[in-house]
């Protein structure tokens, strides 16, 4: 009998990690596709990611936002005439847990727009807890911050 216990549970633990492994690709596919959303000025699908009840602190606000802010950063760069022109995305580390993931990365952003700018291209780390509801894996909770000139 404890023979067929630990046999079940090896198998459990295999299949466990095999469902973390395709939830954690599902979570980091939707991180890239925000960002191509965000890049193509796309806020319909880009406020599809974001579930309801979502609150989070974007470094664009000094305070936190809830999900009928989210794309205030996409629209107050647009209105003055600038474009993400280029993004690259360092994922770090990403923890799924049933129906809860926490994402955690660094993203590369390029700029082009009118006027003089101190700088074309920032650097921000990146928090995002998704929740799995009716299916789909919505952004329920966020936080980001500029990275420091030690590059942490």
């Amino acid at each position: 009998m404890f023979r067929n216990f630990t046999c079940l549970l090896v198998l459990t633990t295999a299949v466990f990690a095999q469902s973390n492994d395709g939830d954690e690709a599902q979570v980091w596919n939707l991180e890239k596709a925000y960002w191509e959303y965000a890049k193509a000025n796309d806020l319909e699908k880009y406020r599809g990611l974001w579930h309801e009840d979502f609150v989070g602190w974007p470094t664009s606000s000094s305070t936190p936002l809830r999900k009928d802010h989210i794309t205030d950063w996409i629209t107050r760069n647009t209105s003055k005439g600038v474009k993400m022109q280029s993004y690259a995305i360092e994922q770090l580390a990403i923890q799924v847990t049933g129906d809860i993931a926490i994402d955690h990365y660094r993203v590369k952003i390029g700029w082009a727009g009118p006027g003089p700018t101190e700088s074309n291209t920032e650097v921000i780390r990146i928090t995002h807890t998704w929740l799995r509801a009716h299916g789909s894996w919505q952004i329920m909770g966020g936080m980001s911050a500029p990275v420091n000139a030690e590059g942490k």
